[in-house]
């Protein structure tokens, strides 16, 4: 018998008001597997991320993560998933650790001191672990922030721009740290991303989405193969610059 799939969307659709921000969209994401969900502003993606972790309920379509039904049945999946995005704050009069410690409490990490620090000698902490998050360099909120998301070491990581406002140096640590976990701990990744050197270093499988709509998918390299182009980034701009389709 194959692996039960990680993520399964079947015609999922999100509306708010008249915009449809999500358009029948379907896929599956394969267990221990990197994917990526691309497209420009607006297609969709953030919306996505929100009803895979049960934040919003879908308008229409049926969303499985980890075999449970969201978001009716989230609670038998939250404790295995975590989610990085640089956008969302943590409270910013709590120090690092206190962040991370009350993150660890709420997923019910054993020996969480010892985890905290694991952490941050991996991604570089230890500087201000003990300083107010809301003191942090955009960079540093960054590293904090897939800090929390691994804190439970979690089966599924959602990622919502996980390099963003990071330097090259250390935006390159990170994606070899990202893929040293999913090889230890079997870990499945969905992420969002604009840089395109990223996915295609990180991406087993892309999924391109225009105005909430799946309009391609592909490894990176079939996609660039397909498109006769020389990377992704030159694959992304000609999607994302052809005239839009008419449903029919």
């Amino acid at each position: 018998m194959s692996p039960r799939p990680a993520i399964v969307a079947r015609d999922l659709t999100k509306r708010f008001g008249a915009v449809e921000a999500v358009a029948g969209l379907s896929f599956v994401v394969p267990p221990g597997s990197t994917t990526a969900l691309l497209g420009a502003n607006g297609a969709g993606k953030t919306t996505t991320l929100a009803m895979l972790l049960g934040l919003l309920a879908p308008s229409a379509g049926a969303i499985e993560v980890l075999g449970a039904r969201m978001p009716d049945e989230r609670y038998r999946a939250l404790a295995r998933i975590n989610f990085s995005s640089p956008y969302v704050d943590l409270p910013l009069r709590l120090t690092v650790r206190q962040n991370l410690l009350v993150h660890a409490g709420l997923y019910g990490v054993p020996r969480p001191a010892e985890r905290i620090a694991r952490l941050a000698a991996e991604l570089d902490l230890a500087p201000f672990l003990d300083r107010p998050t809301g003191r942090l360099s955009a960079g540093q909120k960054t590293r904090v922030a897939l800090a929390k998301a691994l804190v439970n070491e979690p089966e599924l990581l959602l990622l919502d721009e996980p390099t963003a406002s990071l330097d090259p140096d250390t935006a390159d640590q990170l994606r070899g740290w990202l893929e040293r976990y999913r090889a230890a701990r079997g870990a499945t990744i969905l992420l969002a991303s604009h840089n395109m050197a990223e996915v295609e270093r990180l991406a087993d499988h892309v999924l391109m989405l225009k105005r909430g709509r799946l309009v391609d998918e592909g490894s990176p390299a079939g996609l660039i193969a397909r498109y006769g182009r020389n990377d992704l980034e030159e694959v992304f701009l000609e999607i994302a610059r052809r005239p839009a389709e008419v449903p029919g």
